[in-house]
């Protein structure tokens, strides 16, 4: 017999479960050929006693390893390492070695995008300043994971999983509906309601149903730069209306509009990305008679309206009269954390079908283990608690943040949103890439 008990040493203070070094060696011993195919291991009693553990442990090291096929347990005679193992080698089909990929394509393709990529670099810095994402050490990842526990831990998990819904899983979707209205009047239904991986596909997706090539679509100058290209990407042609303190200038929409056939205007009014503007009631009021007058669709991208400091903020425009011309995006990106890919799309219910189906083209079916679970988080008022703490935080460093600007550029003209701050006048270099910014400032001297 082999000298298991020195050939196997479990770690007792190492993370992975005892029996699964177990079972782990064990297939290590296998592929070294150590221990060879057919061979009779000691049953579950005396590997316990080799490496003094409770059989329990190698009973379960046994379970998993039959789970694999790397053992077999035949009744009356013991425990054999499998003759035929797992582990399979794919046979090739030509002679020599496997070529890398080449940096270039042997074929051509559609037109490229071009856009600055972020930085995947960790950073230890405490101060860090991006393209308005939240803080994810304020996020509530201990509430998430309490709620992901108890829904893996339920006896309904599996058939939660296997559900196919494109939509969104439905719970989230009613949970969208009683969060949507309470916050933000709106008057909607569950089928009214698509998720998605972010507002970015809600975007994307509601651009791909309206735009032909060569159609005008109105934008904000400046505007939110990945939704122009997106735009430009589905063969619009892009219209800009210049924006000042109180948003998108809509006379110069109507002239526009007077001027050209506009298919589609996109407009952010609660905090326009980039200025942070906040298009005026006003304002908001002339767009719409517009959108009735021209039959604009208009895409309402309201990313961050669950944050604002120092007044109450405007509704949205969807949830006025606006006869199924508005279709609204929002994310939970924004009040979480970055890497929580849920965003939301309200539209009519025939719009709403249209988009599931081309959702499906490229992602049939949404995560419904953590759609299930933000669904808990709205439902039991942690998303709600968490909003508030946020906006308290959020406020107070906008506090600090801005004076220290300032004494900096006493000439700077500064508007903000919840997480951004948009800098103008003279003494300012402009065309600063954010990740580029921060260590501009230090070298300055300035933070």
């Amino acid at each position: 017999m082999l000298p298991f008990q020195t050939l196997i040493r479990p770690d007792k203070k190492a993370t992975t479960p005892i029996y699964q070094q177990v079972a782990n060696r064990l297939v290590s011993l296998i592929r070294e050929g150590i221990i060879k195919p057919g061979a009779a291991l000691p049953g579950s009693r005396e590997m316990a006693e080799l490496l003094q553990l409770h059989r329990k442990t190698i009973v379960a090291a046994y379970e998993e390893l039959n789970a694999q096929d790397w053992i077999e347990t035949i009744p009356r005679k013991g425990v054999f390492v499998a003759p035929n193992l797992p582990d399979i080698k794919p046979r090739r089909f030509t002679q020599g070695i496997s070529a890398p990929y080449a940096g270039n394509t042997g074929f051509s393709f559609n037109k490229q995008l071009s856009f600055p990529v972020p930085s995947t670099k960790m950073t230890s810095q405490r101060l860090l300043i991006n393209d308005g994402l939240p803080d994810t050490r304020l996020a509530p990842m201990d509430a998430l994971l309490r709620e992901y526990r108890s829904l893996v831990k339920n006896k309904n998990m599996h058939a939660m999983i296997e559900r196919p819904d494109p939509s969104g899983f439905y719970t989230l979707r009613e949970a969208m509906v009683m969060h949507l209205s309470a916050t933000r009047g709106l008057n909607i239904q569950a089928n009214n309601v698509l998720m998605t991986r972010g507002a970015q596909m809600a975007i994307f997706l509601a651009a791909q149903l309206l735009i032909q090539p060569g159609d005008y679509v109105a934008v904000g100058d400046p505007n939110y730069y990945l939704a122009s290209l997106l735009f430009e990407q589905a063969g619009a042609r892009l219209i800009q209306i210049p924006v000042d303190e109180q948003g998108m200038e809509i006379d110069a929409l109507a002239a526009a509009c007077r001027k050209k056939k506009i298919r589609m205007v996109y407009v952010i009014p609660h905090h326009h990305h980039p200025t942070t503007a906040t298009l005026s009631a006003e304002r908001r009021m002339q767009l719409l008679e517009l959108v009735r007058q021209y039959k604009l669709a208009v895409i309402e991208d309201d990313y961050d309206f669950s944050f604002h400091y120092d007044s109450a903020p405007i509704l949205p425009l969807a949830s006025t009269q606006h006869e199924g011309c508005v279709i609204y995006i929002g994310s939970v990106t924004k009040v979480m954390t970055p890497s929580l890919r849920i965003g939301f799309m309200v539209a009519p219910d025939n719009f709403i079908k249209q988009a599931v189906n081309l959702r499906r083209l490229v992602d049939s079916r949404g995560d419904n283990l953590m759609e299930a679970t933000v669904a808990n988080l709205m439902k039991n008022g942690d998303i709600g608690r968490h909003i508030k703490k946020s906006n308290k935080t959020y406020h107070e460093r906008r506090d600090m943040f801005v004076p220290c600007w300032i004494n900096i550029y006493r000439t700077l003209f500064i508007t903000i949103s919840h997480l951004v701050v948009w800098l103008s006048g003279q003494g300012f270099i402009p065309g600063i890439p954010c990740h580029l910014l921060l260590p501009v400032l230090l070298l300055w001297g300035y933070l």
